[in-house]
């Protein structure tokens, strides 16, 4: 049985998106593209195996120089709704009791949290508003 190089070429981008789609790398895409790109030149146009080698580098070099910049730059950034603890962080709370190094209590998103302040020579008194810097299990760190 003899198949076709172009056939082999869509194969082998198959397995790259397949394989993209569970690592979620965007340079296997471009790969992807660079095999699809190959067996358009063996299928279209009759390109010999250089051509072929030649199409497939240059169109994944070029996709992986434009995709990587942007993917870095998206994983880099945070999500832009803080979800959980990180939405709580910067937050101001009230005291409720008496917080200092040992230990307190605050209200914060309209629940009772158990605080601690960050400086542990300041004490912040009953009444007081706080900035909540950082979530230690269940525990606020206030300042």
């Amino acid at each position: 049985m003899n198949i076709d190089a172009w056939l082999w070429w869509l194969i082998g981008a198959t397995a790259l998106g397949i394989a993209l789609v569970v690592t979620a790398m965007p340079e296997l895409g471009m790969l992807a593209v660079g095999a699809i790109g190959a067996a358009v030149v063996n299928g279209l146009f009759g390109g010999g195996a250089v051509a072929q080698v030649a199409v497939f580098a240059v169109i994944s070099t070029a996709g992986i120089a434009a995709v990587r910049p942007i993917a870095n730059r998206h994983r880099a950034q945070r999500p832009q709704l803080a979800t959980g603890v990180d939405a709580l962080k910067g937050r101001q709370a009230v005291v409720l009791e008496r917080v200092d190094a040992s230990g307190g209590r605050i209200k914060l998103a309209g629940e009772v949290w158990s605080a601690r302040a960050l400086d542990t020579d300041r004490a912040y008194e009953a009444g007081q508003e706080v900035d909540v810097v950082d979530i230690e299990g269940a525990t606020a760190i206030v300042m």
